[in-house]
């Protein structure tokens, strides 16, 4: 059943307790007041665009940092903080301050946001606990395909007052793909279709139903672990691997030589039961940078290109600080 999320009233209180704002007064909800719709049906009700963005995760932070200027976010989760593993360096200057990956609801409402977007995955009880704050909440997709991320950008850009950029933005997303696939089209017949295995420290990813399957079919290749039957949340085993036989291996890296992932992929290529694997034998082993690679948001292009470096070569190489965005 819809819900109705009051926040006018409320949020005025709040900002005059906590010393943020003025007070919103009914001309101003007539004027600039709506409402949009979240993934599970509730209806959120806006008296003016928010200020004060808070998304708890990095790949809903930098699908909103796509929409909205950096000024408009409380804060941005630590993961795409870190300046040696972002693609956005700029943004620690911008939004100094920082969340844990997985913020409790008393550090969420110390920030006195009037905007938080969440994923499914959070918890009921803090979802309903926010909301009991009186802080609109949205809850969007967990993306597993690039519909998914459209209807992400969509969703928040409605949220953020933002709709006209939301379709610029996956204009920009489909321009880049359309980039893309011209190039995939010239490459040789002969070195399209290979098989790849991404081999995670996630180990339930990478099956049919993630977004690797997004970065296989825009790419022409083949996603290994969907091939042989597993799906997005299973374990691919060692000997389930040998028996799919990939082309290649991915091991997502954050190129520092020292991450968990560099540690991780080292097990699979000193095994000697799987040393006669295609990918093994002839080395084609890739090390696709992670921040593309596991990408939910508008920059899940730059995870096919990075898929088609890998592949294809040269022609497709890229930088590590891709950043799509619709604000100018």
């Amino acid at each position: 059943m819809r819900r109705h999320i009051r926040v006018c009233a409320a949020l005025t209180m709040i900002f005059a307790a906590l010393l943020i704002g003025g007070c919103i007064n009914s001309s101003e909800q007539q004027a600039g007041g709506y409402q949009i719709t979240d993934v599970e049906g509730t209806v959120v009700t806006f008296a003016h665009k928010p200020q004060r963005i808070l998304t708890v995760s990095a790949g809903t932070d930098e699908l909103m940092l796509g929409l909205v200027e950096p000024e408009r976010m409380a804060a941005i989760n630590e993961s795409l903080a870190d300046r040696e593993h972002t693609n956005i360096p700029w943004v620690c200057d911008r939004i100094p301050t920082v969340i844990p990956r997985s913020p409790s609801v008393e550090q969420i409402a110390a920030l006195h946001p009037d905007l938080v977007v969440v994923t499914p995955w959070m918890p009921r009880e803090n979802i309903d606990a926010i909301r009991e704050l009186n802080v609109p909440v949205v809850v969007c997709k967990s993306a597993a395909t690039m519909e998914d991320i459209h209807a992400n950008i969509r969703l928040f850009a409605s949220a953020a007052g933002e709709p006209e950029r939301g379709e610029k933005l996956i204009g920009k997303m489909e321009d880049k793909l359309a980039e893309i696939r011209a190039k995939v089209a010239q490459v040789p017949e002969e070195k399209k279709h290979k098989s790849i295995a991404l081999i995670s420290i996630m180990v339930n990813y990478g099956g049919a139903g993630c977004t690797f399957d997004e970065l296989c079919r825009c790419t022409d290749s083949i996603n290994a672990k969907a091939a042989a039957g597993n799906r997005m949340g299973q374990e691919m085993t060692k000997e389930q691997l040998v028996a799919a036989n990939p082309d290649y291996l991915f091991f997502p890296s954050y190129e520092d030589g020292a991450t968990n992932e560099e540690n991780y992929g080292r097990q699979y290529l000193e095994d000697p039961s799987l040393a006669q694997m295609t990918a093994v034998r002839e080395r084609q082993i890739g090390h696709p940078w992670a921040r593309y690679v596991y990408n939910l948001s508008q920059n899940i292009v730059y995870g096919i290109q990075e898929t088609a470096w890998i592949l294809y070569g040269d022609d497709f190489k890229q930088s590590r600080h891709e950043f799509l965005t619709a604000v100018e």
